[in-house]
């Protein structure tokens, strides 16, 4: 109705001779000559090519026998499974051979339906983990377009950080290329309109979204979780560590009960308090955790510089002009001196940029993208980059100041080493937080080298 309102008018055509006029015969006559003439003209001036153009050739099927990945012992094979066959072609793009130990552990359970609760070492694949589990499921349950609605998620995957939130979404979507399930993500700082205007005009497979903006949309009865099959609350213990159990437990009141969907619960690290609470929000889960035999990885080489709070910064840079450092990311507590380093480093000619809690989402988006395609050498953060950031190729991580809490020592230095790859991790102690090694080293289970770098403060070297 509305497109016969607001469409392209149709004129009406009046009739070809006025009333009591006769046509005349013979005009008739050769004007329909002439036309013929015309038509058999433009039909012998067509080259014989069209007319005898050879249809296209239908495009080749992608079967998993392309997928060649040989039995090896101890191996748990993506193959083994049982996976649609477009999941499994994303697979293969990814070029994926091998389940990781996590994957190994968790899929053959969350595949079946299980809810799950996964304790596995930073970079080790939870990611995958869940979003193969997901996906597969959406694929062997279709439901028919006409039961779909907008604004009706069938998986909510929740996430503490926006970083983390993108790169799961930008996952998913490599996961999802060879099928028609759509993803998308909610997360502040980022046009709220738009946002808002997408979730309620589309219907949305797989939603990923920071908890703040997610309650905004359920507050204002954009977004309706009622249709949910999968929870995922992805790196737990830091979204219940962070003051987020009371938004948790508002979003969890709008999902199906615990019985009517499959709960997966995911992260590097475990606290009993944690533990309860997520035991509380799944059902019968299976619980599984992947020690590694320290808690960081063999693959990086620590290192603890003892200096002076004063030396720092000297220190850093010229460690990063000694090395010639191309890729590397400074940790720091505190956004004053991060924002001071940044400044510094720049001064000195290093390519670098400050991504932390204070810097716009747009403005941090773009910084990570320059990272990764080394637009920017030195990336200078606070934890908002600690979990969830996957930049391949970062050779050094610096922990400009030592974190209070070990865990946030994990995961820092998880963003080096990591696909194979080796790293270093080089760490200051000074007279203000030297305090906080020994309880450090107690929990990664390992004795960490200290030394005195003079070598960088001398001149003359």
């Amino acid at each position: 109705m509305l497109r016969g309102l607001f469409g392209k008018k149709s004129v009406k055509k009046q009739a070809s001779k006025k009333a009591g006029r006769k046509p005349d015969a013979a005009k008739s006559k050769a004007t329909a000559s002439k036309l013929d003439s015309r038509v058999k003209q433009s039909a012998a001036s067509k080259p014989k090519t069209q007319l005898n153009k050879p249809l296209a050739k239908p495009k080749k099927v992608w079967t998993p026998d392309e997928y060649v990945v040989a039995p090896q012992e101890g191996k748990t094979r993506f193959h083994d499974l049982g996976l649609q066959d477009a999941l499994l072609h994303a697979i293969a793009d990814l070029n994926y051979e091998y389940c990781s130990e996590i994957q190994a552990a968790s899929l053959p359970t969350t595949i079946d339906g299980h809810d799950f609760i996964g304790k596995a070492q930073t970079g080790t694949g939870k990611t995958a983990a869940f979003l193969i589990t997901i996906i597969n499921d959406l694929l062997v349950r279709p439901i028919p377009e006409d039961e779909r609605f907008a604004s009706e998620p069938r998986a909510l995957i929740l996430a503490p950080t926006r970083e983390l939130a993108m790169q799961i979404d930008k996952d998913a979507r490599s996961l999802t290329k060879h099928t028609k399930l759509s993803v998308y993500s909610v997360l502040g700082g980022i046009d709220y309109q738009k946002q808002r205007d997408y979730v309620r005009d589309h219907k949305i497979d797989i939603l990923v979204a920071t908890p703040g903006r997610l309650i905004d949309f359920l507050n204002s009865s954009d977004l309706y979780l009622d249709q949910l099959d999968f929870l995922v609350i992805d790196e737990a213990d830091r979204m219940l560590d962070m003051g987020f159990i009371p938004d948790v437990k508002r979003i969890l009141s709008r999902c199906p009960k615990v019985e009517a969907r499959q709960t997966l619960l995911f992260s590097a690290t475990f606290n009993q308090d944690v533990l309860n609470l997520c035991k509380r929000w799944t059902r019968n889960p299976i619980h599984i955790e992947i020690e590694a035999e320290q808690q960081t990885t063999e693959r990086v080489d620590q290192k603890i510089f003892m200096v002076a709070a004063d030396e720092k910064l000297e220190i850093i840079c010229r460690y990063i002009e000694k090395n010639d450092v191309k890729k590397a990311i400074i940790f720091g507590n505190r956004r004053d001196e991060t924002r001071r380093l940044e400044a510094v480093l720049k001064q000195k000619g290093v390519k670098a940029a400050l991504l932390s809690g204070e810097v716009p989402q747009h403005k941090r988006i773009k910084t990570l993208d320059q990272f990764k395609s080394g637009q920017i050498e030195i990336l200078v953060a606070t934890d908002v980059a600690g979990r969830g950031i996957h930049v391949d190729g970062v050779s050094h991580v610096f922990n400009y100041n030592l974190p209070e809490d070990p865990e946030d020592y994990v995961h820092r230095i998880g963003r080096t080493g990591r696909a194979n790859e080796t790293g270093t991790s080089i760490s200051f102690a000074c007279e203000d937080d030297a305090f906080l090694l020994p309880e450090l080293e107690q929990f990664i289970g390992m004795k960490l080298n200290c030394e005195y770098p003079d070598y960088l403060l001398d001149k003359n070297n």
